[in-house]
């Protein structure tokens, strides 16, 4: 498929970028665009999956978005709430993430839609809600044009109420990500009847989320055991919610291999799926396998000689991890120390760590999640509906006298469930 044309992308960024881009860059060339248009865009070619690179350094935001210019893709970029909200172990954060992907796309000529996403807003308690009535619009303030309202740490009919609550803070343009049972690797696995549950309450109150993401197998960080994804598991729970028009967000795909998440995208219904790990570890120069593990010898990773950052940076870094005990999984916490420090190495390395990111994302957008030419599609769904907004995938076919408070702690105590351990699993 061609690339934009300049009079649909002059169209486009015309009708496209929703208020609040507009007004905090009201000259710019960059198509910062609503996540729902990406859902759609991914519908439109069928069986494909946009990218949603988590920003944890500036590189790997250039990367990802030089490779979806590449691609001729649609992409999101993101960071989560644990990432970078007011506890944040990366100096990308919740409030400049939209800045700095507006600043990429005018100086590296990106033209493809991209949305910003605030990943894993996470809900963790009742007490959690009243101070998220405030910061969410203060994300929006700052450009973000897509949210996941996760609140899947509670049980599920405190994850519905504070789902419905906190959905007044979202703009109605705005894509919504929801979500059914936290991230815990094999085990709490979700079920068709909790994903019913949330997906069925929502629709009830007029809430037409764009994903959902479930526990499906998926872990954070660096997967050890090899369970990874139940694709099996992810169909039948898609194929149970397709009445309402909810796709899918994959969480967790480090740990699988290129043939796992080639079966997500031919077998389920996912539109989003989350890389975080193993960008950060590409942009460093580390070995990364197939996997997207960062691959390691005799207990340290392995730094690929005249890759990423340079030799006596790395060891800097390391000999931080050690001072600080970090074991492997740690090693996300170098982000925020480290940032300004990469920063001002040579422009040659830091144009091969935004370079060895963006060939890493490439694959994946062509050879993975069948990606490519999404980007035009994209622009298609904004000129049809000549507007930044679009309309539900759904329409409410659930009865909201049927979904009150006290109903829905009813029907949460029917469900039969197994949410797993118990412990303060990562975002």
């Amino acid at each position: 498929m061609s690339p934009i044309s300049s009079a649909q992308l002059e169209k486009a960024l015309e009708c496209g970028r929703p208020p609040n881009i507009k007004q905090l860059f009201p000259s710019s060339r960059a198509l910062i665009v609503s996540g729902t248009v990406i859902d759609r865009a991914m519908l439109a070619k069928g069986k494909a999956i946009a990218i949603a690179a988590n920003g944890r350094s500036n590189f790997v935001i250039k990367g990802a978005l030089k490779a979806a210019q590449r691609a001729n893709a649609a992409l999101i970029v993101e960071i989560a709430r644990s990432e970078g909200g007011a506890k944040a172990y990366c100096a990308v954060n919740l409030w400049n993430i939209a800045r700095q992907v507006d600043q990429a796309c005018n100086e590296l000529g990106i033209t493809v839609p991209v949305a910003v996403h605030a990943d894993h807003y996470g809900i963790k308690a009742e007490a959690d809600i009243p101070p998220a009535e405030t910061e969410i619009p203060s994300l929006f303030d700052a450009g973000i044009t897509s949210i996941a309202v996760d609140a899947s740490h509670m049980p599920d009919d405190q994850n519905l109420l504070a789902s419905i609550r906190l959905k007044e803070q979202v703009p109605d343009w705005a894509a919504l990500e929801t979500e059914v049972g936290e991230i815990k690797g094999s085990q709490g696995l979700s079920n068709r009847d909790e994903a019913l549950f949330l997906i069925q309450g929502l629709n009830a109150h007029g809430i037409f989320p764009d994903w959902i993401a479930l526990n499906n197998g998926s872990s954070h960080g660096l997967e050890a055991d090899g369970q990874g994804i139940q694709v099996g598991l992810t169909a039948e729970i898609h194929q149970a919610l397709a009445p309402y028009g909810v796709s899918g967000a994959q969480h967790g795909t480090s740990g699988n291999d290129s043939e796992r998440l080639r079966r997500i995208a031919r077998e389920t219904k996912t539109t989003k799926a989350n890389v975080a790990t193993a960008l950060q570890m590409v942009s460093w120069g580390l070995e990364v396998n197939d996997y997207g593990n960062a691959a390691q010898k005799d207990g340290e990773f392995v730094k690929v000689k005249g890759e990423g950052v340079t030799e006596e940076v790395w060891e800097a870094m390391v000999q931080y991890a050690r001072d600080k005990g970090y074991k492997a999984g740690d090693y996300k916490n170098l982000n925020l120390p480290f940032e300004n420090i990469l920063l001002g190495q040579p422009r040659a390395v830091r144009e091969r760590m935004i370079d060895r990111t963006a060939d890493f994302v490439y694959g994946m957008l062509t050879g993975v999640f069948n990606c490519q030419d999404t980007a035009p599609l994209a622009v298609e769904e904004i000129l049809q509906a000549n507007s930044h907004a679009l309309a539900p995938k759904a329409e409410r076919i659930e009865d909201p006298a049927e979904w009150t408070p006290e109903k829905i702690a009813e029907k949460a105590k029917l469900l039969d469930t197994d949410k797993g351990p118990k412990g303060d699993f990562d975002d």
